[in-house]
């Protein structure tokens, strides 16, 4: 390996790693990859102000212990609430740290010929069609990856043989990681889809449906939230979850109808854009009403103001109905025990409610 190679990090958020990786395979660089673990939240919260919300903590962690593993290009990217400002104040933490590296950051960057041009800047000598092209192969994988994880959701908690959908699961990303055109990812979607859809299910007649709503980062990455649609699956719940990369990259293409679609879907508890994935939140529960789910869970990193915001309308809405919500807040703090026994609580409210026994 050459000396002087350039070895970028970036935070990291669910299954995601290896599409975000391929962006910047195009560009000939390598990529550190170090998973999230207790010490990364505690890295980040030890430098952090203590008023940052935990996507904040969480991705300096990373950063941090990607500039300990080597890297010398940090990638952050953010938006859509006070996130998009943060990475002036992560450089600057980081520089008074004494690391020495190249700060890239992203905000709001849905302009796809726009986002290339920025990643050229990392090497100038790599063509914007290549670039383009890794862009295009990373979303495929983010697609399948979704697809996949949907399917696991809904299904993992009532497989017949214990295991079998995690380690299927497993193999999946690895094929997934190793996929290097589109042909290969087209395949390796279609393949484990297949094989998914062939390992043996049996669901209740009574079965509980809960939706999970909240703020994107608390969503997405598991070890964040104390791998809580895992422990809901382990009760035999079916959960459906509607923000994803997919659905954020879709929702940005078409924004003003996006929102005017949640909005809508949130009438009569809310009128107008509230920010973030708050308008989302409320919208989406309300509509799993509809739909006949048993509870919703909404999630949130401690102080998100969108989300406290939505917290609102929601506690209406379930009152309104008799539908039960659980709220949780994360932070540095949090202890995976009082979750787990809040989710029991809950768990054992939507038995109850379903039973008639409430």
């Amino acid at each position: 390996m050459q000396k002087n190679k350039k070895k970028v990090c970036f935070a990291k958020m669910g299954n995601y790693f290896s599409a975000f990786k391929t962006i910047f395979e195009s560009i000939g660089v390598d990529v550190i990859n170090i998973p999230i673990t207790k010490r990364t939240i505690e890295l980040g919260a030890k430098y952090s102000p203590e008023a940052a919300c935990i996507p904040f903590k969480y991705n300096l962690g990373n950063f941090i212990e990607g500039l300990e593993a080597g890297a010398n290009i940090v990638i952050q990217a953010g938006g859509g609430c006070r996130f998009g400002y943060y990475g002036e104040v992560q450089k600057e933490i980081l520089e008074n740290l004494g690391y020495e590296f190249k700060f890239v950051k992203f905000v709001n960057s849905y302009n796809i010929l726009k986002l290339a041009k920025e990643l050229q800047k990392i090497d100038p000598k790599v063509s914007l069609f290549k670039i383009l092209y890794n862009l295009f192969l990373a979303y495929l994988k983010i697609k399948s990856i979704d697809k996949i994880e949907d399917y696991i959701r809904k299904n993992i908690g009532f497989e017949k043989e214990r295991g079998v959908f995690e380690k299927c699961f497993k193999q999946f990303l690895l094929d997934i990681d190793k996929a290097s055109n589109l042909i290969k990812i087209i395949k390796i979607r279609k393949k484990y889809l297949t094989e998914f859809k062939k390992i043996e299910i049996s669901k209740p007649d009574d079965l509980i449906k809960v939706i999970i709503v909240g703020e994107l980062y608390v969503c997405m990455e598991s070890f964040s939230n104390f791998d809580i649609e895992k422990n809901l699956a382990k009760k035999g719940v079916e959960v459906h979850r509607h923000c994803t990369v997919s659905t954020i990259l879709k929702d940005v293409l078409v924004k003003e109808s996006v929102r005017k679609k949640f909005q809508k879907l949130a009438k009569p508890y809310l009128r107008n854009h509230i920010g973030a994935h708050g308008t989302e939140s409320v919208g989406l529960v309300n509509d799993a009403i509809k739909k006949g789910f048993d509870g919703a869970i909404h999630i949130k990193p401690f102080g998100c103001m969108p989300e406290v915001n939505a917290m609102s309308m929601l506690q209406r809405i379930s009152k309104d109905h008799k539908f039960p919500i659980m709220y949780l807040s994360f932070d540095a703090q949090t202890s995976k025990t009082g979750v787990d026994t809040r989710l029991e609580a809950f768990y054992d409210l939507l038995i109850m409610k379903k039973r008639k026994y409430v």
